[in-house]
């Protein structure tokens, strides 16, 4: 089982930042006459609750198997990534609301000070996505991924609000809504990446088969130990951070079954050592009957 340690303490950090930068942005959105500001601040609330959800899934995702989780508490990790992704969408489709809303009600252009926050804040968020992201890609949590992805799209809101309010600035009288405009438009993509990051979720959660290449990959690993003759059946599934796999292996039918057992522990043994990260596996024994050898 993979050192989830790195995880949650970038989560922790993750919330930390995003509870600043929150605080940051609505109070300048007030102070600044800007709307987009506000609602980019709003929106960094729910970045908040999805890094605490992503937190706490990680740390019970850690914990080892017990009586009554005999196959530990992986899941936790994909129900955050769902549950972040769903978030995602959400806040998508609740700033493109916002956004309409103040394109339909005039009101008075946002102050220059504004467009200094947001370059901060923007160049802060980009950096904690790419901080974030690695992280998620070294311990293959998608829970990770989907926080990360919380940040970039941070960062494209405040990238729009930016490009919205220096319309706004310039245009002058008649361009006041040009921010909002550019949220909008930033919505689009918060969404895209939502329904990107959801699929992955559902799966895990679902019990979905790991990708051809690492079924062909655990294959090759118990088939090249000694004394297997064949791997019939290789079910192997992501569960949290790691996998959980099933194998049916041959063996020649005239061996003892001592002598069998001993071949499945080498073949455990085979696997748990490789790079591919596993919670689990589960070896069933079977006798190996050659094919008649076919008529000439």
């Amino acid at each position: 089982m993979r050192d989830l340690a790195p995880g949650i303490r970038a989560s922790t950090f993750s919330i930390f930042v995003n509870i600043f930068l929150a605080a940051v942005k609505i109070v300048t959105g007030v102070v600044g006459n800007s709307y987009a500001l506000i609602a980019d601040g709003v929106e960094s609330c729910t970045d908040i609750l999805s890094s605490l959800v992503v937190w706490g899934g990680l740390r019970i995702a850690a914990r080892p198997p017990d009586r009554t989780h005999p196959y530990g508490h992986g899941k936790a990790e994909s129900l955050a990534a769902l549950f972040v992704s769903l978030v995602l969408l959400a806040a998508a489709v609740g700033i493109a609301i916002q956004s309409i809303r103040e394109i339909l009600v005039p009101h008075h252009a946002p102050a220059w000070y504004t467009l200094v926050v947001l370059g901060i804040i923007i160049g802060i968020k980009e950096c904690m996505f790419r901080f974030i992201l690695q992280i998620g890609k070294n311990l293959q949590s998608n829970a990770l991924k989907s926080d990360a992805w919380h940040h970039r799209a941070d960062a494209i809101t405040s990238l729009t609000a930016f490009i919205g309010i220096s319309v706004a600035l310039v245009g002058g009288n008649g361009y006041e809504s040009a921010d909002d405009w550019a949220a909008l438009i930033g919505c689009a993509f918060i969404f895209y990446n939502g329904v990107r990051l959801l699929a992955p979720a559902l799966d895990e959660v679902m019990d979905a088969a790991a990708s051809p290449t690492t079924e062909a990959e655990v294959r090759k690993i118990a088939s090249s130990v000694e004394g297997v003759a064949r791997v019939e059946k290789c079910r192997v599934r992501k569960s949290g951070i790691g996998l959980q796999m099933d194998l049916h292996v041959q063996v020649d039918r005239h061996l003892s079954v001592e002598r069998g057992h001993e071949i499945s522990h080498l073949v455990k043994d085979r696997l748990t050592a490789s790079p591919l990260v596993i919670n689990d596996v589960i070896i069933h024994i079977e006798p190996h009957i050659p094919s008649p050898p076919s008529p000439s």
